[in-house]
């Protein structure tokens, strides 16, 4: 038994270096050698080819002409399955616009949590000239952002010690911004995660009354003073009301 353990944490450890792998590859890298993988990642030269050999058997890799890594063609059958999974219904696209238009054209967004991170699921660009850039999927920080202060609200003393050492933060802060999101039902922040962009956000709850996601409006921090989030949260806790109301998100784990 002790060796089927050892075997089955073995293969679980695999799989995570694997994903790890993957997960080096975006918008600025968007093909590596195999050098510049062992290098960003810190794993043995064999580990890594070992790895990207069956990375590449599955479809998840692909070797280029020129010898280089690029995510493989097989990414593209889940690509698609998480696009259509993740698919708002035309009520929540709306939602979303509307709150931007009334706004004052402030990009909206929706972020759900994942683990110890948080990721933007939808949003609607907003009109203005000088605006803040997310990627849909991208991960960000648990801790930082006025949607993650809304999704810790619904998280447990545990997990708010967890995320807190994991980003080498003071736990009582966390709990101090989830107590104060739970209270209000809305966060604020600005500069939290990078510097001069600004946030609210409210929360989405589910058919049980978890959270579930949060909505949120983000921007140049000149555009969210005190003033403009007072003249922001009642089109964000109606737009927060309606996304509710629509049942289309369930909490997660």
């Amino acid at each position: 038994m002790e060796r089927a353990a050892s075997e089955s944490g073995g293969g679980v450890r695999s799989v995570l270096r694997a994903l790890d792998l993957l997960a080096l590859f975006d918008e600025s890298h968007r093909t590596r050698s195999v050098r510049e993988l062992v290098d960003a990642s810190g794993l043995a030269k064999s580990t890594v080819v070992r790895l990207v050999a069956t990375l590449e058997e599955r479809g998840l890799l692909w070797v280029q002409s020129d010898g280089r890594l690029t995510p493989g063609a097989g990414l593209l059958r889940w690509a698609a399955l998480a696009q259509e999974a993740w698919r708002l219904p035309l009520e929540a696209v709306e939602c979303l616009r509307v709150l931007s238009v009334e706004s004052g054209g402030e990009s909206s967004r929706i972020y759900v949590r994942q683990g110890t991170s948080r990721v933007c699921v939808a949003q609607h660009e907003g009109t203005q000239q000088l605006r803040h850039v997310v990627r849909i999927g991208e991960e960000m920080p648990l801790w930082a952002g006025a949607s993650g202060h809304v999704l810790l609200s619904g998280c447990t003393d545990a997990f708010l010690r967890r995320v807190a050492k994991g980003a080498g933060q003071d736990p009582e802060v966390l709990a101090e911004r989830a107590r104060l999101a739970a209270e209000r039902g809305w966060a604020a922040s600005d500069g939290e995660r990078e510097r001069s962009v600004a946030a609210v956000a409210a929360r989405v709850t589910d058919d049980q009354g978890r959270v579930a996601a949060a909505v949120s409006l983000g921007g140049p921090s000149s555009r969210f003073t005190a003033e403009h989030i007072e003249a922001f949260l009642p089109v964000l806790t109606k737009a927060a009301r309606e996304l509710t109301e629509l049942r289309f998100l369930s909490a997660g784990s």
